[in-house]
């Protein structure tokens, strides 16, 4: 896996539905975008500007949105190809799931 080169900020836009990764200076970099009913946020698409692609940016927009969810004492259902990758990689986003594979 190669190394971040940028940090990013993920916060939610709950008018747009998706969480927003920007750089420090506000260049948007990507977003996880969802449908919200009640506490379950079901993630439909994740996307990082091509310029950014192998930098790491879709794993901490994944964190951050997953940590945004998990804050706001949500569930997720992760239809997004990538959100379900990542929670499958990272176990300690399992207990997130709101139906849970077993």
């Amino acid at each position: 896996m190669a190394d971040t080169a940028a940090e990013i900020t993920v916060v939610d836009d709950p008018a747009g539905q998706v969480f927003r990764a920007s750089l420090a200076d506000g260049t948007a970099v990507g977003g996880a975008y969802y449908e919200r009913e009640g506490d379950v946020v079901t993630f439909t698409h994740t996307e990082v500007d091509p310029a950014f692609e192998g930098q790491g940016i879709g794993s901490q927009l994944a964190a951050g949105a997953l940590g945004l969810v998990r804050d706001a004492g949500g569930r997720i259902v992760p239809l997004c190809p990538f959100i379900k990758k990542y929670v499958e990689r990272h176990p300690e986003h399992a207990d997130l799931l709101a139906h849970p594979a077993g």
